[in-house]
This record gives structure tokens, sequence and C-alpha cells, in this order.
């Protein structure tokens, strides 16, 4: 039986809803801003879906033991964290299960994979749960029902690298991209694993922003989402806006700057009509999920999918089978699936299947 390890890291993705793009080393703030933990939720989806029997080795409380408790699933528990974890545990934790298991499996963001990669230097491949804000690194299922799908037919030998990439997370909030290259780790070979993403793209966003401004209603609040395509969009309307955060915009005007899923919530009422703007993130095709975590299952619900405008280059969309949504509610998954139209230039639409 294979022997598999699965870490946690239960602050995973904590700052992404409340428009802190991540959360490390701002863990207390995002609690204050009353951030919920989102990776034993993914966690749990995974290992609930799992058929195929393995021998678990695992960390104890929140790193991953409480939910197989819960499940009432066995796991054998090889490290105990400090009280409050930090990425000195989920080193520590990957060392030790390093040495005994045949793959890692962790629920985290590209911050977790950074301290794994520290931690094991290339001993076993891992495959990541998408759990986090920022997930650049080519170690990801794109859901947790993939992984299981990847977990479930691996076999050993069958490995290749894949990169890992390290994140200024201080830059990051600031708006501003400084990415770099981490290094290699062994990955499952499958083609459900994420590539490494592409960070911009040219061609044809003016285009998009301008026709979109053009079109914007006046007495309308609009939910636009981060991505360098929709920062045209916020640049054509004359905004100080976020290149990476939730902005919210009525009458021209910014109404909330790199806002919170609390902060978006306020302006959500009957007397204002609301639309999202929104663009695939990354080189996989997530239109939710993937880096507009504070725009949540509750908010898209109460907009509502036929208020929800997507925008794209064409080269990004010729690059891409279908466009994905990954909100961690499977109701709001199935609302979002089907047909939709994609704006890709001047008068210029696509139409995409979500999956």
């Amino acid at each position: 039986m294979m022997k598999v390890g699965f870490i946690v890291n239960p602050i995973a993705g904590m700052g992404g809803r409340v428009g802190l793009k991540g959360t490390d080393g701002v863990l207390e703030e995002a609690l204050k801003r009353g951030a919920n933990s989102v990776a034993p939720e993914k966690a749990e989806i995974f290992l609930r879906a799992l058929k195929k029997e393995f021998e678990f080795y695992t960390c104890s409380s929140p790193m991953g033991e409480n939910i197989f408790k819960k499940l009432k699933k066995n796991a054998k528990v090889v490290y105990h964290p400090s009280k409050i974890t930090t990425a000195e545990d989920t080193k520590k934790a990957s060392e030790k299960l390093a040495e005994v298991v045949d793959l890692i499996i962790f629920v985290g963001g590209d911050g977790t994979a950074c301290d794994i990669f520290d931690a094991i230097n290339g001993r076993v491949p891992i495959i990541g749960i998408p759990a986090g804000v920022k997930m650049y690194s080519a170690v990801f299922a794109f859901t947790p029902l993939d992984a299981v799908e990847i977990v479930e037919k691996f076999e050993k030998g069958k490995v290749e690298e894949r990169e890992v990439m390290d994140i200024d997370e201080e830059a990051f909030r600031r708006g501003e991209f400084r990415i770099k290259l981490k290094g290699y780790v062994l990955t499952p070979v499958h083609e459900k694993i994420q590539v490494g993403k592409e960070i911009l793209q040219g061609n044809g966003k003016e285009e998009i922003a301008s026709w979109v401004v053009e079109n914007m209603d006046q007495e309308t609040v609009y939910i636009i989402g981060g991505g360098s395509t929709t920062f045209k969009i916020k640049e054509a309307i004359g905004i100080d806006g976020s290149f990476l955060g939730i902005d919210v915009v009525k009458e021209n005007k910014l109404l909330c700057k790199d806002a919170g899923e609390r902060e978006i919530k306020k302006f959500l009422d009957k007397k204002n009509k609301t639309k999202i703007i929104v663009t695939p993130l990354g080189g996989h095709g997530f239109i939710f999920g993937r880096g507009n975590q504070p725009i949540s299952p509750e908010i898209i619900r109460m907009v509502g999918r036929e208020n929800i405008i997507v925008v794209s280059t064409k080269s990004k969309l010729n690059k891409l089978k279908n466009l994905k949504v990954d909100t961690g509610a499977k109701k709001v998954d199935e609302m979002l699936k089907g047909y939709i139209e994609v704006i890709t230039g001047y008068k210029e639409k696509r139409i995409m299947k979500v999956e």
C-alpha cells in the first residue's frame, strides 16, 4: 500500500477574502478582518472523495489530524506543530514525512510549496491542493477532486520536475509582481496539474477596456476583479484601482479599493444593481477561486450569473479549452457552469464553456 504524507496549512488562503492578497506575515490582521480558515474544507473535500486505500501519515491538530478524526479515517501522526502554526512547522513536518512516505500531499498555496521545497530537497514527489491566495507554482491540481484522480492514478517512478515560484508578498499587496523561480520539485505526471502561470500578457486589453467602459451603466455598482486585463478597465474608468485586488466602482468613482468580502457586501442591496467583472487568472482559465477570493460564493449567488461579465484577450483564450471555477461551494460552481460570453475586444465576443 502506498504511503502518503498529508499536510494542511491551516492559515493558507485566510487573507484572500478579506482583501490582503495572502496571509504570510499578516495573520493577525486577517483575523481582525474576520478571516476564516479555508484549507480544512479543501482537505475534507479531498479525503471524502478518495476511494482507494492509502497508508496516511500526517501532523497533529489543525495540520491534518483533526480532519482525519472528523471523517473517521486512519492516519499516523509524525509531527506535532506549535499552537499557532508557522512556516517552520511546515518545514519540520515535511522533513519527517519525507523520511517515510512515497508522496506528500499538501493543502495551501505558493508559500506552503516553498516551505516544503526548502525541507525535502527533492526526496519525494509532492502535489498541492489549492487553498492559498497565490498559486503560481506548477505543483497544484486544478481542484481538490482533480487531486483525488491524480493521487489514485499515481504510480511510483512516473514523475517529472516542476517549478516552485517564490512571490514577494509585501510587494504583491502593493500591486507589484516580484516573482522568482525558487527551484524544482518532483510531481506526478498528470494533465490536471497546472503548469507555471504567465504573469502578464498584452494585446487587445485597451480595446476590451474601451468597450466595457463605453457600456457601463452609471446606476450600476461594478465589482471589478484583479488581473492585467481588468486593470486596463480600471485605468480606462480613470480610477486609482488595484492591479491585483478587488475594486468597487459606481458612476466612474472608486467606492472601495482592495475590497474584502465584508466591504463588498456593504454595496449589495436592493437599491443597487450590481455586476461583477472578472478575467481568467493564470494559464488555466479560472474566473473564480484563484486570486478573486473576496468575491465569495455568497456574493456570486447574490449578484447572479446573468450579471457576471468575463473579459479576456484572444491570445489567452486560444490557449484554453474552457473556463474553470472553484469557489469552494458546490452549488455555486454548478450554477456557474455552462456557456458564457467573453468580451475579447471592441464589440468582439467569444462563447466559452465554464466547467
